[in-house]
């Protein structure tokens, strides 16, 4: 025991370094043993796929025992399980320190750089591998990736010459086939990116960019670039975003500050024009969008967008003239817009122009399928259509589709003194004024009523008695009788008075 052994060494100083030795030795075999603990239990964790639980122990193994290759090869083993190559290099190369002649260590690392298109040094690991008496497999596996790494080393040397002498495809075709293989290469992406913005391919640079930032720390280049790239194709959010990140890297960074200002002063434009619209302030929302242009004069996209913005709002604040112009405008150079097709089809409602509006939701509804607005647009459309070859109530008044209250009774009550029937004695005249006569008080019937009006503007006429079937109505089309001693002059309530022209 413990306390034997001290008693010991007090009362036989001439065996005190044997005991010494002793003591050592059995303190060493305790850590041992601790260790081997939990490589075993690491080992179990990993067979089971718990793999965090299991690099704990493994950590705590390499703690224990600093020298321990089979420590540092089973942590290998485990970030390699959870993707973190990285890591993985660090814990092999450290096993071949301690045991050079480990071959399944040297084939993993040669693996792992042969991926991250360190092609020199996968090399240097395959050869070695092939001095150290290796098994057959390992002999075999090693001369394969041998030959791969040599034909990757050709192949980039003809791409970085293809790109040199500005032949962008070839480049690209050479670099499809190394990345295949060379994984991790953040420089092999961004060279391929750049050939990919060469060849106007924006999105799949974007991708390799990305790729790039994360393979690389501190990539503050590649997110200048995708942040650059997301303006060019007209989207302000992702471009923010994206350089945003280049100065959580390097706050001074001088480029990326530029482009910040830019994109932020732009993006406020854009989000503040779209809160005035959700607003309803489509007036104050044209302005802000008539500056979008002159923030960003040099690419099309914005001015694009504030065109089609501005063509909304002034479908949305019912200015069908200027909608259908600057929509029109919009559509000459982007016919397929379903948005500005949207929109000036609703103007065109306005205008009465129903065969235009139904043209304008046939194209939106053939680039746009499923939306649900566009087929009841269509439908509205053709309703109104429909309707204006029969009755049309804003049209025997003389207003638009959008007037007030008040224009609708100015309009009625002009029309009904010009053709109240008492002005006419040939009796020719007199039944044709009656059926005016009908038509106006009718169309003033409909108008100043609200649920009357909105089923009208629906495309139902409420006085059309084929309507009022199921639909619970109690109005109908009334006779001259029936209107005589109406005031045009007075709210429309009982007809109280009867009046004569001179």
């Amino acid at each position: 025991s413990p306390c034997a052994c001290a008693d010991k060494l007090l009362s036989f100083l001439p065996l005190l370094l044997v005991l010494l030795d002793l003591h050592y030795e059995g303190a060493e075999c305790g850590i041992n043993a601790e260790v081997e603990k939990h490589l075993e239990m690491g080992k179990k964790l990993l067979a089971a796929g718990q793999l965090a639980d299991a690099l704990s122990h493994f950590h705590s193994a390499v703690d224990g025992d600093p020298e321990n290759y089979i420590a540092f090869y089973r942590r290998a083993t485990v970030y390699l399980a959870m993707g973190k190559s990285k890591a993985a290099i660090p814990d092999l190369s450290k096993v071949i320190e301690l045991k050079p002649d480990f071959t399944s260590a040297r084939l993993q690392r040669g693996h792992l750089l042969l991926k991250q298109g360190k092609l020199d040094e996968a090399e240097e690991d395959f050869k070695n591998v092939l001095k150290t008496n290796p098994s057959e497999k390992e002999e075999n596996e090693a001369k394969s990736e041998l030959m791969k790494s040599d034909e990757m080393q050709r192949l980039r040397s003809q791409a970085l010459a293809a790109y040199s002498q500005e032949d962008y495809v070839s480049a690209e075709n050479f670099l499809n086939i190394i990345l295949e293989v060379c994984v991790w290469n953040a420089e092999l992406r961004e060279l391929r990116a750049e050939c990919f913005i060469k060849q106007g391919e924006l999105g799949k640079a974007i991708s390799d960019l990305k790729a790039a930032s994360k393979l690389k720390s501190d990539n503050t280049e590649a997110f200048y670039k995708v942040s650059t790239i997301y303006y060019q194709l007209g989207d302000h959010e992702m471009s923010l975003n994206e350089i945003r990140e280049c100065l959580k890297l390097d706050p001074d960074h001088k480029l990326c500050f530029a482009h910040y200002k830019q994109v932020k002063k732009l993006n406020k434009q854009i989000q503040s024009a779209e809160e005035l619209i959700q607003e309803g302030r489509y007036a104050d929302a044209i302005i802000k969008y008539q500056s979008v242009p002159i923030t960003e004069p040099n690419i099309s996209q914005y001015s694009a967008l504030a065109q089609e913005k501005i063509c909304h709002c002034y479908s949305k604040s019912q200015q069908s003239e200027e909608a259908i112009k600057v929509c029109s405008e919009l559509l000459h150079y982007d016919p397929l817009n379903v948005n500005a097709l949207k929109d000036r089809a609703e103007a065109y409602l306005l205008e009465e122009q129903y065969d235009e509006a139904i043209k304008d939701y046939e194209t939106a509804q053939a680039n746009s399928e499923n939306d649900h607005q566009i087929q009841e647009g269509l439908e509205k459309a053709q309703r109104l259509l429909k309707q204006s070859q029969k009755r049309d109530y804003y049209k025997i008044l003389g207003v638009k589709r959008n007037a007030k209250k008040q224009e609708i009774i100015k309009a009625y009550r002009k029309l009904a003194q010009q053709w109240h029937p008492d002005n006419f004695q040939d009796e020719v005249e007199k039944k044709e004024a009656e059926k005016k006569f009908i038509d106006i008080a009718s169309a003033k019937e409909v108008l100043t009523d609200p649920e009357m009006r909105k089923r009208f503007d629906a495309g139902e006429d409420p006085l059309d008695p084929e309507n009022q079937q199921g639909a619970g109505g109690s109005h109908f089309h009334r006779s001259w009788n029936q209107w005589q001693g109406f005031n045009p002059f007075g709210s429309g309530g009982p007809f109280n008075f009867k009046f004569h022209f001179n």
